[in-house]
């Protein structure tokens, strides 16, 4: 992958971090996080610095596309501060997305970032849904950018039946967290009762329960 779109990313979710930061801002010169600590803060504890080495702010998973297997066609990497320990508290993460031909990543919503994405290969239909209702869509090919705002609903979608699809994600936080509509909705544990779904989608609980089946879990 060009090392020029990394850097493009990195830049853009800094300025935006500097301007507004959704993250609290770090204190000192490092926080790598130590996932094996059971202390719960908002984010995560630092290791001590003794122990902190390189490996800690690398990871390799993005640089290519992953296996889509999945009903809606696309697959997420993340490379937020699960996966790289050293991002803890510095504001930004990133995420590679794979469309298999027709792919959709659906309607899903960051509830503590604003995304970025940069086009790798493909041409994908993109757009997100105001609080009022407005929706902002567009076609975007390789090596254009679209932005998504915080917290609203968004979707990609290749528009290529024929060919896959990528991109790479930026975010304004070390962990954006990600709700899909369908599967909040649909799948929560406790289950939402049926007859509130039926009269919030105006179908009957039938129709509900078809939903829920075709959107649980596989069992292994």
């Amino acid at each position: 992958m060009d090392s020029r779109c990394y850097a493009f990313f990195f830049a853009v979710t800094s300025l935006t971090v500097i301007a507004l930061a959704y993250d609290p801002d770090s204190l000192q010169d490092l926080c790598v996080a130590d996932h094996s600590s059971g202390t719960k803060v908002n984010g995560f504890t630092c290791k001590p610095e003794s122990s902190i080495t390189a490996s800690d702010f690398f990871f390799a998973g993005i640089g290519k596309a992953a296996v889509v297997t999945n009903a809606v066609g696309s697959a997420v990497t993340g490379a937020n501060v699960e996966k790289i320990a050293g991002l803890n508290t510095l504001g930004v993460s990133l995420s590679r997305i794979d469309y298999a031909p027709g792919g959709v990543n659906p309607p899903h919503t960051h509830p503590r970032a604003t995304e970025v994405i940069y086009v790798l290969e493909g041409e994908l239909d993109v757009g997100f849904i105001t609080t009022a209702n407005k929706l902002f869509a567009k076609t975007v090919k390789k090596g254009q950018v679209f932005v998504f705002p915080r917290g609203l609903v968004h979707y990609q979608k290749n528009n290529n039946k024929a060919k896959p699809a990528s991109v790479i994600s930026a975010f304004n936080s070390q962990l954006p967290g990600t709700q899909s509509i369908a599967a909040t909705l649909f799948t929560a544990t406790p289950a939402i009762r049926n007859d509130v779904l039926a009269t919030a989608f105006q179908i009957g609980t039938k129709g509900i329960e078809k939903i829920k089946s075709k959107l649980a879990p596989k069992k292994g």
